[in-house]
């Protein structure tokens, strides 16, 4: 029951991780200089990758005190020039991307395939919010409270600094993604990026300062929360923040004690239901590419599969036999399907989780072990079934490369133990009757669902909204929401000729009665 692979250590750091390029993107940190420094070490290998400076809380202050000022004059610069600065960037990351793959491979330990996809993410972000933004950010005249009389007008204006706090995982589509919008709406944007992954976001700011974006207009801090995370809520007017749900309360809190916003996309235990009209080797591809890709660290990878008892073990069959066949190894190219775990932490997660379930009777079908042999924190693609709720992964995310497997008798059960969950990130459907399948897709908690994908078509449809209900967290990226929820809406209205007070001449009685007519007389027209 092992996973074929490619049977050998890479090289330590493709040759295009020169010292001299990793050190100049350290450099960029905003930090004193005379730093304290932290290591971190690529996860194929364990070798030293990045020499950081970290930040204080009076780096973190200091950053917000230069974002504001830099704001002022970004606020001011129409959006058209905003635009130009955005494609630039688009451009340099296409351009670019081999750089993009190695550092995202280096420090995720991620294959080149699940790396690329970052950066087409990243690239689709950038376009959609460069030509997005003119229309979104607009004055929008609105209903006035007396036609004709009055004149109003929605504006929008930047919150001011926002604070991006990104995880380790995709490193540069949590990094570059959630600061896109914000720069794109007027606002600056001080960032602390996960340590582990800091290389991937500081290129990309890197290169977006090499678009045309004022240096002081995005700026990125190193260090640990426990040191730094009360000066980036003190210092910001809105807070981004992917992580975990304590973490994620945690932050709502404080921005509460603030009144200020704040978004978050947390956790998620994320189900693929598959009907008993779907096309089982199709569906079996699925489930592999819906729950393995970076090794199943992604928020919106699926974690619990429920499949119809009339395929149930013909689908099984397929899924397993597949998933037996994945080439797990380490490789700067695109000749593996899976990579590395990206810390210790989470190998230690993802083997308690696994050794914990079967120690209480489930059934391990594929995997179940670590690999050492191929890297330090190598772990096989794991499917396990008679998975009961005393095991921990029956309802707690594991964040790797493991789902369990539940057979289910109706389309009914299959939606209330797929809803069985605090969590609502993400969700997948497939079968052969599209009509079915998309009335399926809308009974599931989860703010996005996919019918016969993974979780691709939700999140690469930029103009819809993307975000978690529940345990999975508060607001929307993508879409307009992206954009306008790093904005305030300002209504401006403008009472002419007539007010609400009655005319000269009239008294309040009488106008009450003229008011009721004309409020009757809207309605009759249709007026809203």
């Amino acid at each position: 029951m092992t996973t074929t692979h490619t049977g050998q250590f890479p090289a330590a750091l493709p040759s295009s991780l020169t010292p001299a390029r990793l050190a100049r993107l350290a450099a960029l940190v905003a930090a004193g200089a005379r730093a304290q420094r932290v290591a971190t070490t690529a996860p194929y290998t364990g070798v030293q990758l990045a020499d950081l400076p970290v930040s204080t809380p009076d780096d973190v202050e200091d950053a917000f005190a230069r974002a504001r000022t830099a704001q002022a004059h970004w606020a001011a610069t129409p959006v058209a020039d905003r635009k130009r600065i955005m494609l630039r960037f688009h451009d340099l990351v296409l351009q670019r991307q081999e750089e993009a793959l190695d550092l995202m491979q280096a420090e995720s330990g991620k294959t080149r395939r699940d790396a690329f996809l970052e950066v087409s993410d990243i690239a689709i972000t950038a376009r959609y919010y460069a030509r997005s933004a003119q229309r979104l950010l607009s004055p929008k005249r609105r209903k006035g409270a007396i036609p004709v009389l009055t004149h109003t007008t929605e504006l929008r204006h930047p919150k001011g600094v926002v604070t991006v706090i990104s995880p380790w995982n995709y490193p540069l589509s949590m990094a570059a993604g959630d600061a896109l919008p914000a720069l794109m709406a007027g606002n600056a944007v001080v960032q602390k990026p996960d340590t582990q992954t800091a290389l991937t976001a500081l290129w990309a700011l890197a290169l977006m300062r090499e678009a045309g974006l004022p240096t002081d207009v995005w700026q990125m801090v190193v260090g640990r929360g426990s040191s730094i995370g009360d000066a980036l809520m003190a210092g910001g007017d809105y807070m981004m923040f992917t992580g975990s749900t304590a973490s994620g309360r945690q932050i709502a809190r404080d921005a509460g004690e603030r009144l200020i916003g704040a978004s978050l996309e947390l956790g998620g235990k994320n189900a693929m239901v598959v009907l008993a009209d779907a096309d089982i080797e199709k569906a079996a591809a699925g489930a592999v590419a819906a729950c393995f890709p970076s090794a199943g660290q992604l928020c919106v990878s699926i974690e619990r599969l429920y499949v119809a008892d009339e395929i149930h073990e013909a689908f099984v069959t397929a899924f397993v036999e597949r998933t037996r066949a994945m080439h797990l190894g380490a490789a700067y190219d695109f000749s593996v399907d899976m990579g590395s775990l990206t810390t210790p932490s989470q190998l230690e997660t993802v083997s308690s989780h696994v050794d914990d379930a079967v120690s209480k009777g489930a059934t391990l079908l594929a995997g179940g072990k670590a690999r050492p042999d191929l890297g330090p924190l190598f772990y096989e693609p794991t499917i396990l079934a008679d998975v009961t709720p005393e095991m921990t992964l029956f309802d707690h995310e594991t964040f790797g490369p493991v789902v369990s497997i539940y057979r289910h008798r109706s389309v009914d059960q299959a939606v209330a133990m797929a809803n069985t969950t605090p969590y609502g990130l993400n969700a997948s459907v497939w079968g052969r009757n599209g009509a079915q399948a998309r009335e399926v897709a809308g009974r599931l908690h989860a703010g996005t669902v996919n019918v016969n994908e993974a979780f691709a078509a939700a999140w690469g449809s930029i103009d819809a909204p993307m975000g978690g209900m529940g345990d999975s967290g508060l607001g929307r990226r993508h879409g307009a929401e992206g954009l306008l929820k790093y904005t305030e809406a300002q209504t401006v209205a403008h009472q002419r000729l007539q007010g609400f007070a009655p005319p000269r001449g009239i008294g309040h009685e009488q106008w009450v009665r003229i008011l009721t007519r004309a409020f009757r007389t809207l309605r009759a027209l249709g007026v809203r």
